[in-house]
């Protein structure tokens, strides 16, 4: 994973997506791109007679934001001893991220935490963009350091084609680390674990197999503690999108994580 796009923004998540993506570019020779976006279309209002009208002040205050954040990333970029540049982008935050992935390896998001799973609130930026972009998304929750580059890592497995797509997504970061395939319950999926699990093998890593017993609990939560008993440094994972006329953004195990996990994921679709 060559080229790394950064999210960026000033909010408190940012340090350790900035120095994540740093960490890796520097272990595998490669580059970072931050992109410091603001929607335009968020500074255009109603008016009470159905007419539209431009925040122009707010836009204005934004722009000044966004320039100072461009100069300050650079600035903080120009130590790092990586190969580096810093744009910006006034698109829907989604169609931004999806468009400069093009040309990416992989992109770096917040995982935006429990607020974000009320029905109607703010889309979860990591999901929305998994199902969009063409490289795996790395979501990192707010308090997230530097990721250990040797942790354990626990693929979230049930047979189906999603899943098989973050594992093979997840491969160029899986080199010495520990890796198991966790499945909940019973095979199911068109992709059998044993051809997962060749597959690793295949690819030089000498990755283990686990089954738990959901319970009566959330799989989503099952997972998760899973990892956190094993210290492991992200979870790998499909993003399933749902019809959103019939769930907010997302269903199940997805979902769940997006809202409440406290373990870097790693989302491909």
């Amino acid at each position: 994973m060559k080229v790394i796009l950064v999210h960026a923004d000033d909010g408190p998540g940012m340090a350790g997506r900035l120095s994540n993506a740093v960490a890796l570019a520097r272990r595998v020779g490669g580059h970072v791109t931050l992109l410091v976006n603001t929607p335009f279309q968020r500074f255009v209002a109603m008016d009470p007679f159905g007419g539209t009208y431009l925040a122009s002040e707010a836009l204005a205050e934004a722009t000044v934001r966004d320039a100072a954040m461009v100069r300050q990333f650079t600035a903080e970029l120009a130590g790092s001893g990586v190969s580096h540049d810093v744009v910006s982008s006034s698109d829907e935050t989604v169609g931004a991220l999806s468009s400069a992935a093009l040309l990416a390896d992989l992109a770096v998001v917040a995982l935006e935490g429990e607020a974000s799973v009320r029905p109607y609130a703010r889309p979860l930026l990591a999901g929305d963009l998994a199902l969009a972009a063409p490289v795996p998304v790395l979501a990192l929750p707010e308090e997230s350091g530097t990721i250990d580059p040797a942790g354990p890592v626990i693929i979230a497995w049930n047979g189906r084609t999603e899943a098989a797509a973050a594992l093979r997504a997840a491969v160029p970061l899986l080199e010495g680390r520990p890796v198991a395939l966790l499945r909940i319950g019973a095979e199911s999926g068109s992709v059998p674990d044993a051809a997962a699990l060749d597959y690793l093998q295949r690819q030089g890593f000498d990755a283990v197999l686990r089954t738990l017993d959901p319970g009566d609990g959330p799989v989503g939560e099952v997972i998760e503690q899973h990892a956190l008993s094993q210290r492991a440094a992200m979870i790998v994972m499909g993003a399933f999108g749902r019809n959103r006329l019939r769930e907010t953004l997302f269903g199940g195990v997805t979902r769940y994580l997006l809202g409440r996990a406290s373990v870097p994921l790693l989302l491909a679709h």
